[in-house]
């Protein structure tokens, strides 16, 4: 990873059209999941709770905090790479903490460690309260010409992104 990309600023514009491009992913819009923050570091994810969401028993299926921890964690990580590196979950470790049936699900992601092949991050999420509902770990692998911005713009059908930095 060139060490000077964590320097430069990012251009707000990509960032914004990055927002839109992933909130229109059809898995997303199954979810009613959005991406509402993504800075170096950090990713933020929403999600309003309604009856797709929850399991027989009436209460929220795991595969709802194990996809917004897998989103947050993953995205954290976005801002630390080069310009177009891809790169792809390897491995996710969640813990269920609580119950939950209405609501709001906040995920906050956050990069531990981001290295030339591998990152590790981890997203907690909570609800509109605070109480810590569901805490995760990711560990993803940094790829050339796998799973770059630039093959998402192209498989959704858009216009190139600006650029992810602002020239110092």
């Amino acid at each position: 990873m060139d060490k000077q990309d964590k320097q430069k600023p990012l251009n707000p514009i990509h960032i914004k059209e990055l927002l839109r491009l992933i909130n229109k992913g059809p898995y997303f819009q199954l979810l009613s999941m959005a991406v509402t923050e993504l800075d170096y570091g950090y990713c933020k994810v929403i999600i309003d709770l309604d009856t797709k969401h929850l399991n027989p028993f009436g209460c929220l299926h795991g595969g709802v905090y194990s996809s917004i921890i897998d989103t947050a964690a993953y995205w954290a990580c976005y801002c630390d790479l080069p310009e177009n590196a891809g790169f792809i979950s390897i491995d996710l470790s969640i813990n269920n903490l609580a119950i939950a049936r209405d609501g709001r699900l906040i995920a906050e992601g956050r990069r531990l460690k981001t290295g030339r092949t591998i990152c590790l991050s981890e997203a907690t999420v909570t609800d509109d309260n605070g109480k810590l509902l569901a805490h995760g770990t990711s560990k993803s692998i940094v790829t050339d010409g796998l799973q770059s911005i630039n093959q998402a713009v192209a498989s959704a059908g858009y216009q190139a992104l600006p650029p992810k930095f602002l020239a110092q």
